[in-house]
């Protein structure tokens, strides 16, 4: 049985976000924006069994998605292109979920949230270079 993920998180450290945006190819001025702002969200997660609802806000932008493991859904990539998404178990208290674009080319994304045995959420995002 999954671990329920269910609760307000805020960020306490992030690394190489900067260095992510740099090889989508997001500009120095909007990377910087980004950066920042992206520097202290505050991240909601509900989740009933295997359906999730994600709303992160920020000064700048809030996103949210909602979606069930094991099924596709339409969300965006960090930096804002369209994308079809499949999250899916890799731990009980993991997921995966990597990213396919919908339109043009760039990189392969993706994002885990794992949940440590000292209720800290974990996010990481990653590239893979075509």
């Amino acid at each position: 049985m999954a671990k329920n993920f269910s609760g307000n998180w805020k960020m306490k450290s992030s690394e190489n976000f900067e260095e992510l945006l740099k090889q989508l190819d997001v500009n120095v001025l909007l990377r910087k924006i980004a950066v920042n702002a992206a520097s202290n969200p505050s991240v909601e997660i509900k989740q009933d069994g295997e359906s999730f609802y994600i709303r992160t806000a920020t000064p700048v932008r809030t996103t949210e998605i909602r979606f069930r493991v094991g099924e596709e859904f339409e969300e965006q990539t960090v930096d804002g292109r369209p994308c079809k998404s499949l999250a899916r178990w890799i731990a009980e208290n993991k997921m995966e979920c990597e990213q396919t674009l919908l339109k043009g080319e760039g990189p392969k994304t993706s994002w885990t949230r794992e949940l440590t045995s000292n209720d800290e959420l974990i996010l990481v995002r990653a590239f893979i270079l075509n």
